[in-house]
Protein backbone atom coordinates (compact mmCIF):
# COMPACT_ATOMS: atom_id res chain seq x y z
CA UNK A 1 0.00 0.00 0.00
CA UNK A 2 1.06 3.58 -0.44
CA UNK A 3 1.11 6.52 1.93
CA UNK A 4 -2.15 8.18 2.82
CA UNK A 5 -2.29 11.95 2.22
CA UNK A 6 -5.76 12.63 3.58
CA UNK A 7 -8.11 10.83 5.96
CA UNK A 8 -11.87 10.56 5.90
CA UNK A 9 -13.51 10.39 9.32
CA UNK A 10 -16.24 8.15 10.59
CA UNK A 11 -17.96 8.58 13.95
CA UNK A 12 -18.75 5.16 15.43
CA UNK A 13 -20.09 3.86 18.73
CA UNK A 14 -17.42 1.17 18.98
CA UNK A 15 -14.28 0.71 16.95
CA UNK A 16 -14.61 -1.90 14.19
CA UNK A 17 -12.57 -5.12 14.23
CA UNK A 18 -11.39 -4.49 10.67
CA UNK A 19 -10.07 -1.02 9.88
CA UNK A 20 -10.07 0.40 6.38
CA UNK A 21 -7.08 2.34 5.03
CA UNK A 22 -7.68 6.09 4.83
CA UNK A 23 -10.45 6.23 7.44
CA UNK A 24 -10.12 7.70 10.93
CA UNK A 25 -12.63 5.95 13.21
CA UNK A 26 -13.73 8.08 16.17
CA UNK A 27 -15.57 6.62 19.18
CA UNK A 28 -16.58 9.15 21.83
CA UNK A 29 -18.30 6.29 23.66
CA UNK A 30 -14.91 4.70 24.32
CA UNK A 31 -12.83 7.88 24.05
CA UNK A 32 -10.60 6.52 21.32
CA UNK A 33 -9.59 7.02 17.72
CA UNK A 34 -8.30 4.26 15.43
CA UNK A 35 -6.84 4.12 11.94
CA UNK A 36 -4.39 2.12 9.87
CA UNK A 37 -0.90 3.61 9.86
CA UNK A 38 -0.73 6.31 7.20
CA UNK A 39 2.53 4.95 5.78
CA UNK A 40 0.58 2.03 4.32
CA UNK A 41 2.22 -0.70 6.44
CA UNK A 42 -1.19 -1.90 7.67
CA UNK A 43 -0.51 -1.60 11.41
CA UNK A 44 -3.46 -0.50 13.52
CA UNK A 45 -3.01 2.79 15.40
CA UNK A 46 -5.12 3.49 18.50
CA UNK A 47 -5.07 6.86 20.23
CA UNK A 48 -6.89 7.42 23.54
CA UNK A 49 -8.70 10.75 23.74
CA UNK A 50 -7.57 12.18 27.08
CA UNK A 51 -6.28 15.65 27.98
CA UNK A 52 -2.96 14.09 28.95
CA UNK A 53 -2.72 12.14 25.68
CA UNK A 54 -4.49 13.14 22.45
CA UNK A 55 -7.12 15.77 21.75
CA UNK A 56 -9.48 15.71 18.80
CA UNK A 57 -10.89 18.82 17.16
CA UNK A 58 -13.69 18.67 14.60
CA UNK A 59 -14.80 21.84 12.78
CA UNK A 60 -17.79 20.23 11.06
CA UNK A 61 -15.71 19.18 8.07
CA UNK A 62 -12.17 18.24 9.07
CA UNK A 63 -10.35 16.57 11.97
CA UNK A 64 -7.28 17.65 13.92
CA UNK A 65 -5.60 15.16 16.24
CA UNK A 66 -2.96 16.56 18.57
CA UNK A 67 -0.19 15.83 19.38
CA UNK A 68 1.42 13.99 16.48
CA UNK A 69 1.20 10.26 15.89
CA UNK A 70 4.58 8.67 16.57
CA UNK A 71 4.60 5.00 15.60
CA UNK A 72 8.11 4.41 16.89
CA UNK A 73 7.37 0.83 18.01
CA UNK A 74 6.29 -0.17 14.51
CA UNK A 75 8.85 -1.40 11.96
CA UNK A 76 7.93 1.60 9.75
CA UNK A 77 8.78 4.10 12.56
CA UNK A 78 6.35 6.56 10.98
CA UNK A 79 5.63 9.95 12.55
CA UNK A 80 2.98 12.39 11.33
CA UNK A 81 0.38 14.97 12.26
CA UNK A 82 -3.31 14.83 11.35
CA UNK A 83 -4.30 18.45 10.69
CA UNK A 84 -7.46 19.35 8.85
CA UNK A 85 -7.86 15.65 7.94
CA UNK A 86 -4.58 15.86 6.01
CA UNK A 87 -1.49 13.83 6.89
CA UNK A 88 1.68 15.88 7.36
CA UNK A 89 4.85 13.85 7.73
CA UNK A 90 7.39 14.68 10.40
CA UNK A 91 11.13 14.51 10.06
CA UNK A 92 12.77 11.30 11.23
CA UNK A 93 13.73 11.25 14.91
CA UNK A 94 16.64 9.34 16.37
CA UNK A 95 16.12 6.72 19.08
CA UNK A 96 17.59 9.19 21.63
CA UNK A 97 15.10 11.90 20.59
CA UNK A 98 12.19 9.47 20.82
CA UNK A 99 13.28 8.27 24.26
CA UNK A 100 13.65 11.88 25.46
CA UNK A 101 10.05 12.59 24.40
CA UNK A 102 8.81 9.43 26.08
CA UNK A 103 10.60 10.34 29.30
CA UNK A 104 9.03 13.78 29.24
CA UNK A 105 5.58 12.18 28.82
CA UNK A 106 6.25 9.79 31.73
CA UNK A 107 6.98 12.85 33.87
CA UNK A 108 3.48 14.13 33.13
CA UNK A 109 4.20 16.69 30.42
CA UNK A 110 1.08 17.64 28.48
CA UNK A 111 1.34 19.37 25.08
CA UNK A 112 -0.02 22.94 25.03
CA UNK A 113 -3.72 23.06 24.15
CA UNK A 114 -3.18 25.86 21.65
CA UNK A 115 -1.47 23.46 19.26
CA UNK A 116 -4.58 21.32 18.86
CA UNK A 117 -5.91 23.35 15.95
CA UNK A 118 -2.78 25.13 14.75
CA UNK A 119 -2.53 24.74 10.98
CA UNK A 120 0.66 23.70 9.30
CA UNK A 121 2.66 26.29 7.49
CA UNK A 122 3.33 25.32 3.89
CA UNK A 123 6.25 27.31 2.57
CA UNK A 124 6.84 25.42 -0.66
CA UNK A 125 10.35 24.33 0.37
CA UNK A 126 9.28 21.13 2.16
CA UNK A 127 11.09 17.91 1.22
CA UNK A 128 9.70 16.03 -1.77
CA UNK A 129 8.17 13.35 0.45
CA UNK A 130 5.51 15.76 1.74
CA UNK A 131 6.99 16.28 5.19
CA UNK A 132 6.22 19.56 6.93
CA UNK A 133 6.98 21.25 10.21
CA UNK A 134 4.21 22.55 12.45
CA UNK A 135 3.42 26.23 12.13
CA UNK A 136 4.81 28.59 14.71
CA UNK A 137 8.52 28.50 14.15
CA UNK A 138 11.28 28.37 11.64
CA UNK A 139 12.75 25.08 10.57
CA UNK A 140 15.45 23.94 12.95
CA UNK A 141 17.65 20.93 13.36
CA UNK A 142 16.14 18.04 15.27
CA UNK A 143 18.53 18.26 18.21
CA UNK A 144 17.92 22.00 18.57
CA UNK A 145 14.14 21.40 18.53
CA UNK A 146 14.45 18.73 21.22
CA UNK A 147 16.64 20.97 23.40
CA UNK A 148 14.18 23.85 23.01
CA UNK A 149 11.31 21.46 23.76
CA UNK A 150 12.85 20.52 27.12
CA UNK A 151 13.81 24.07 28.07
CA UNK A 152 10.16 25.19 28.18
Amino acid sequence: MSRVAELEHEFVVSLPDELEQGILYISFEFGAVAHLCCCGCGNQVYTPLKPSRWRLTFDGEAIWLCPSIGNWDFPCVSHYWIHGSKVRWAAHMSKAEVEALRERAREGWVPPAASATAPLERTGDEPDDGRAEPKGGRKRGRWKRVKQFFSR
